[in-house]
């Protein structure tokens, strides 16, 4: 918009591009029923200015009018409701309290913009950024402003309007980091599964190496290690499977020792060198048992042990303490969640000497999308996860910390009884029996394939193999129909699943016998390709010996 010479001394009222502005975004916000009930008489219709008023008070928003020239700041509306500030503070009126109160690292990307924008010939600016209120919070901001012009093209007042936007883009950012997390997991799988078959086949090989050539001494102890070191491996591949599973684990009777021993790696690893772990852990003889998720179990500690480190970017101590405790009414209002249930319960306590947290922080721990980090140190699931698996697990949480003292998270879950001990079984020192049938092997891994139609047919079995489908009916095709006794078969397979080869192999001939193998989890399946539970199953990783066992099992099942 450009400005007449009168214009150009003295500001004149907000004309209707302002209007358009400011007050169109909002007017479908503004009901039948809000007007009719602040309606007035043809004779005392509100003035141009103070249905702008009225307007930008129903939106909530705040309006500044910045007089370029003069670097000249007034606020006709919002900034007591909206940021908190007193109108009549004097600092309120010149724009360096504005470019004051932008977070840090927005500055010069608004400046920029804004400069840009002035450069150019664009009657309208708009710019997303953080404003710190009055108590000392940042809030989201949106703002939409007009820019009046002089003749020549010289940017003379910008009269913008500023939407708190903090709701939306909390939202966004729990969907982007949702969506982050849910493409990690799937990624997790994927890597779990190529990991699977490789161990499926050093597992298989390693067998051969003993089993076959009869080595002994220093040789066959090596072989034994590459053995335990893919079963170790193993291990790490069912964490990244229980990773990324789609439904929730059953809760099981777990003793939290053993949490915290097979964590003590992980956190090494993940909290840095400059940090030190120390843990007191109990020793009751009976142990001290609790009935939950361990993954979940393992995501709080590992949540905790983050939120911690980043609490002492100096360096400092991680205490992991386990204990059991008896909890009695007295000691009921220091607990954040939960009903309280007198009895005996199971500590877990994480404490670190950083920074701390100031009382305001505390008021607003447990809240889904508090945070006091910045965009780029956000990490993990929050404490509102904690919180929600806490009080799952009928349990309870307290927290003390102070600044520059640190931090102590106290985890009270309910003591069970330790569960009854497996029952003993005589130690089988047979090998697995082999047997004269035919099995059809079909997988698209060729590693994989190999090493089991070897295993299979050093067990006495005739073997056919196959990478696909389209393979595999070819090879039935050209071998005259030739009896298949049982089917063994990868979930995935390209082209065509393994479960809709098996059914249509089934449809044609009833008695074949099917063994499903797999890398993946179940459940991150489609539905179709699942087993289904009277179905034989060998997840991978396996060995010769797991291998030949379930054959025989399926063949005589």
């Amino acid at each position: 918009m450009r400005l007449d010479k009168e214009d150009q001394t003295t500001k004149t009222p907000i004309q209707s591009p302002l209007l358009d502005l400011v007050v169109a975004p909002h007017l479908e916000q503004i009901s039948h029923e809000n007007k009719t009930a602040h309606s007035v008489s043809e004779s005392h219709s509100p003035s141009r200015d103070d249905y702008f008023a009225i307007v930008a008070r129903a939106t909530n928003d705040a309006v500044r009018d910045w007089d370029v020239r003069s670097n000249g700041l007034s606020w006709p509306q919002g900034l007591e409701r909206l940021l908190g500030y007193e109108p009549s503070t004097t600092a309120c009126n010149d724009i360096g309290f504005w470019q004051k109160n932008l977070h840090p690292a927005d500055r010069a990307r608004i400046a920029s913009s804004i400069r840009d924008t002035f450069a150019g010939s664009s009657d309208h600016w708009s710019g997303e950024y953080r404003f710190r209120r009055a108590d000392g919070n940042y809030i989201n901001v949106l703002e939409r402003a007009l820019i009046l012009r002089a003749h020549d093209g010289t940017a003379q007042r910008l009269i913008g309007s500023l939407m708190d936007v903090t709701a939306r883009k909390q939202l966004q950012d729990q969907l982007c980091r949702s969506q982050k997390m849910e493409a990690f997991g799937q990624l997790a799988a994927g890597v779990a599964h190529d990991f699977n078959n490789f161990l499926t086949t050093i597992l298989g090989y390693g067998d051969l190496l003993l089993h076959e050539r009869q080595i002994k001494g220093t040789l066959a102890n090596h072989v034994t290690e590459i053995r335990a070191a893919a079963a170790r491996a193993s291990a790490l591949t069912q964490q990244l499977l229980a990773f990324s599973r789609r439904q929730p684990l059953e809760p099981v009777v777990v003793e939290v020792n053993s949490i915290i021993t097979n964590l003590e790696r992980s956190l090494l690893r993940l909290i840095g060198e400059n940090i030190s772990v120390v843990c007191h852990l109990h020793h009751e003889k009976e142990g001290a048992h609790i009935k939950a998720d361990p993954s979940q179990i393992t995501q709080i500690i590992l949540n905790l042990a983050v939120n911690a480190r980043d609490a002492m970017p100096k360096g400092g101590q991680l205490t992991l303490e386990t204990a059991i405790v008896d909890l009695t009414k007295e000691m009921e209002s220091p607990f954040l969640c939960g009903d309280f249930v007198s009895g005996h319960y199971v500590l877990i306590k994480i404490a670190d000497n950083g920074i701390g947290m100031s009382e305001e922080v505390k008021a607003h721990l447990f809240e889904p999308f508090f945070t006091t980090k910045t965009d780029q140190d956000r990490s993990g699931l929050g404490l509102a996860t904690c919180y929600g698996i806490v009080h799952q697990s009928g349990g309870h949480l307290r927290v003390e910390s102070d600044l520059g003292k640190g931090t102590v998270v106290q985890i009270y879950l309910p003591r069970v009884p330790a569960p009854p001990p497996p029952s003993y079984k005589k130690p089988n020192n047979k090998k697995p029996r082999g047997g004269t049938e035919t099995i059809l092997v079909l997988e698209d891994d060729i590693s994989v394939r190999h090493i089991s139609v070897r295993t299979l047919r050093g067990f006495g079995y005739q073997v056919m193999e196959a990478a696909n489908g389209a393979d595999a009916r070819r090879l039935l095709s050209e071998n005259g129909g030739q009896k298949i006794d049982l089917l063994l078969t990868d979930l995935i397979m390209p082209e065509m699943s393994g479960r809709r080869f098996a059914d249509s192999l089934r449809a044609a001939h009833p008695n074949i016998k099917v063994l499903f193998i797999s890398g993946y989890l179940e459940e991150s399946l489609q539905p179709s390709d699942r087993c289904e539970p009277e179905m034989f199953f060998l997840p991978k990783p396996f060995d010769s010996e797991q291998l030949a066992t379930k054959v025989r099992e399926a063949l005589d099942g």
